[in-house]
C-alpha cells in the first residue's frame, strides 16, 4: 500500500505538530484579569484555561441553573483572590475555544489542585462528562 503525497504530507505535519507541542517549554506570565473560576487573561493578552478542572459558569446565559450561577460567582471571587496581579508559571498543553489550555502553578503549587481543594472547581478530564453544578454535592 502506498500513501499519496497528500496523505504522507498530512502524516508528517501531524507528527511534527506532536513533537513541537511536547517541546514547548514552561512559561511565566502576570495575571491581568480573571474571567471565571477556570479561565484568566495574562498581561500579554493570552487567555488561559486551566487544564483538568471545571468551574461553574458565572454568566447567566451559560449557567444551567441558579445554583450553578451562584457557585460560579463564588468561584470567580475565589480565583480572583488567589490570582489578581500574581505571576504564574504554566505549561501549554492545547487549545480550546480560542484559549490556551495549560497546567498552571502559583507559588510552586498546582493551581488546579488548589482550586479543587477550596471548592471553586472540580476535576474534569478530557472526554469525561462535565461536572453537574446544579446537583447538590
Amino acid at each position: 500500500m502506498t500513501l499519496s503525497y497528500r496523505h504522507a504530507l498530512a502524516a508528517l505535519l501531524f507528527v511534527c505538530s506532536l513533537s513541537s507541542a511536547a517541546a514547548l517549554p514552561a512559561a511565566t506570565g502576570k495575571i491581568r484579569s480573571v474571567t471565571d473560576g477556570d479561565t484568566f487573561r495574562l498581561m500579554s493578552g493570552e487567555r488561559i484555561r486551566i487544564a483538568d478542572i471545571d468551574a461553574p459558569e458565572s454568566r447567566a446565559d451559560q449557567a444551567k441553573c441558579a445554583a450553578e450561577l451562584a457557585r460560579g460567582k463564588a468561584a470567580t471571587r475565589q480565583a480572583k483572590a488567589l490570582l489578581d496581579g500574581k505571576t504564574i508559571r504554566f505549561e501549554r498543553i492545547g487549545r480550546s475555544y480560542n484559549r490556551t489550555v495549560a497546567r498552571v502553578t502559583l507559588d510552586g503549587r498546582d493551581l488546579a489542585a488548589r482550586l479543587i481543594s477550596i471548592g471553586a472547581a472540580r476535576p474534569w478530564l478530557r472526554r469525561q462528562p462535565k461536572p453537574d453544578w446544579c446537583r447538590a454535592r
